[in-house]
C-alpha cells in the first residue's frame, strides 16, 4: 500500500468479504505500531486486517493508518474481573433502581424513571457506532470514528461480522459497544457511556456470553484504564498473533447476533450476578 493524502487510496481495489489481501508482517510495524498506511476500508481489507492482527486507526485528513502495537491489549474470557461494586451495581440497573449520578443522567435523556436497563444485540448498529463517534472524551478534542469509519463499519454489520451491544432504559440508547467477530475472537472497537457505567453494564455480559459460547480473546486493542479494572492484560504482539491464529480456526458466529443469540444477556454466570435477568 502507499502513503496517500487522502483517506482513500483511489488505485486500489475495493475486495469483497471473501476476497484475502496479505498485510505487511506485523511484526515489522514501526515502534508506534504503525504497519502500513493508505489503501481502503472496503470489506475484504478490513477482515483481512484483523485476521492478521491489524487494526485502522486515523484521523479525518490523514491517510488510512494500519496499526499493530506491540504489546496488544486483551481480556480472556475467564479472566474477566466483576467487582463487588459492579456487582451490586448491576443488579440495581436490572431493577430499575440506579445511583443517583445514573438516575439523574438517564432521567435528563429522557429515560422513564423506575425502568430497567435492558440489553440488546444487534438491535441498532447504525446508533452505535454514531454515539461511539459523538461522545466527547478527556483528553481528545476529536474522534477517530470518521464517517467513512461508520459507513465502513455499518457495511460490515450488514455482512454479518460487526454487531452491537446497546443498554436502553426504556426506549433511550444509554450506553453501548460496536465490534468485529472473527473466529472465537471479538475485535472490541468503542464503547459509550450516556449513563455512568452503562457501558460497563453492557460490556460484561457479552464478555460472559461469549465466554459460554467457547470464544477465547476479547482484543482491546490499545490499554484503557476502563478494560484493566475488568481484568484486560497487555501481551507481547508475537503472543497475541499466536493466540489469533489458534483462534481464527473456529467457526465465525457470522449474522445478526440478535437471532444467533435470542436470549441474550441470559447465560449461567449472568443470572448469578443478576438473579432478577429472564431470558
Amino acid at each position: 500500500m502507499k502513503t496517500a493524502k487522502q483517506r482513500e487510496d483511489p488505485d486500489f481495489p475495493r475486495l469483497g468479504p471473501e476476497e484475502y489481501f496479505p498485510f505487511p508482517d506485523p511484526r515489522e510495524a514501526s515502534p508506534s505500531g504503525v504497519v502500513c498506511s493508505g489503501g481502503n476500508l472496503s470489506p475484504g481489507v478490513l477482515l483481512s486486517a484483523y485476521a492478521q492482527g491489524i487494526f485502522p486507526w486515523f484521523s479525518a485528513y490523514e491517510p488510512i493508518l494500519w496499526w499493530s502495537p506491540d504489546p496488544r491489549f486483551v481480556l480472556f474470557p475467564d479472566e474477566l474481573h466483576v467487582s463487588h461494586t459492579m456487582r451490586k451495581l448491576m443488579r440495581r440497573f436490572a431493577e430499575g433502581n440506579p445511583p443517583e449520578l445514573a438516575r439523574a443522567a438517564a432521567q435528563a435523556l429522557g429515560a422513564p424513571a423506575g425502568a430497567p436497563l435492558e440489553l440488546a444485540l444487534d438491535r441498532d448498529f447504525p446508533a452505535v457506532i454514531r454515539a461511539c463517534a459523538s461522545i466527547r472524551r478527556p483528553g481528545q478534542r476529536g474522534t477517530w470514528i470518521t464517517e467513512d469509519m461508520i459507513e465502513a463499519y455499518i457495511e460490515l454489520h450488514r455482512l454479518g461480522y460487526a454487531h452491537s451491544v446497546e443498554a436502553r432504559i426504556g426506549e433511550v440508547l444509554v450506553g453501548g459497544l460496536y465490534g468485529v467477530s472473527l473466529g472465537s475472537v471479538f475485535f472490541g472497537e468503542s464503547m459509550f457511556s450516556r449513563v455512568p457505567d452503562s457501558s460497563k453494564a453492557a460490556f460484561i455480559p457479552l464478555v460472559l456470553r461469549l465466554k459460554e459460547e467457547g470464544f477465547t480473546l476479547i482484543d482491546s486493542q490499545v490499554y484503557t484504564d476502563h478494560l484493566a479494572g475488568l481484568g484486560a492484560v497487555e501481551i507481547p504482539r508475537d503472543e497475541y498473533l499466536s493466540i489469533l491464529q489458534a483462534s481464527l480456526a473456529a467457526p465465525t458466529r457470522k449474522g445478526d447476533w440478535s437471532r444467533t443469540f435470542p436470549d441474550f444477556p441470559a447465560s449461567t454466570e449472568y443470572r448469578a450476578l443478576v438473579p432478577e435477568s429472564r431470558p
